[in-house]
């Protein structure tokens, strides 16, 4: 498997985790569906999934406090605790990540990840995944800035680690939070496509691709073989 550049190519590329390099979605919402029933709120993993899809966890309190009143003060490290653990036993790739940063990395293209979760948890998945080495240090968590996404702070952040500049970096996401993050920090994004529809993305700024074996061809990189 190889890519080659083309001399129009990105500055860096500031990957997302979860639904783009994890396929963490549905692991993270059967969590937060365990955790919520226990606390009075039994829904549905498919419909925590559409809840809080994209937030970080501290985000994602004021609306399950709308449900079951106060949470306790450590509520969110109890929440990152339990989402790290599981992360780091049964979380999988999305279909082509692995092989697509692999490609990228050996081509020569400078990578960041940037994603709403916790620093645990965010670690778990990436060392589940043997993507721990990838992005050379630049990894950044919602801890890490002063803002989560959808704000811009953590992929400016990743774009200056690169030393690059955000009009000149692609994101690549598939959640509205962190398409939207993508577009305020000035970025070229590209919306892997799940549930939700293309014409929605598009409407957000985004150009949406349905599977990761398309994402060199995007970012005018010569296609990936794959043995």
């Amino acid at each position: 498997m190889r890519a080659s550049l083309s001399p129009a190519r990105p500055a860096a590329i500031l990957f997302d985790c979860d639904g783009v390099l994890a396929d963490s979605e549905a692991l993270a919402a059967l969590v937060v569906s365990e955790e919520l029933t226990e606390l009075g709120w039994p829904v549905a993993p498919e419909a925590c999934q559409h809840i809080f899809l994209g937030r970080a966890v501290p985000d994602m309190m004021p609306l399950i406090e709308q449900r079951v009143g106060r949470l306790p003060d450590d509520w969110p490290a109890r929440m990152s605790r339990r989402l790290t653990e599981r992360m780091a036993r049964d979380v999988v790739p999305v279909p082509g990540a692995l092989a697509t940063v692999a490609a990228l990395a050996e081509a020569g293209v400078t990578l960041a990840c940037a994603s709403n979760s916790s620093r645990a948890e965010l670690a778990a998945k990436l060392g589940r995944l043997g993507l721990d080495s990838a992005f050379g240090g630049r990894v950044f968590s919602f801890e890490d800035v002063d803002r989560p996404k959808p704000h811009p702070d953590i992929y400016r952040a990743a774009a200056r680690a690169c030393g690059a500049a955000p009009e000149d970096c692609v994101v690549v996401e598939d959640s509205l939070p962190g398409i939207r993050a993508g577009r305020a920090a000035g970025c070229r994004v590209l919306a892997l496509v799940w549930d939700m529809p293309e014409a929605l993305l598009r409407a957000e700024g985004a150009e949406p691709f349905r599977a990761m074996a398309e994402l060199p061809g995007l970012l005018g990189l010569e296609p990936l073989e794959v043995a």
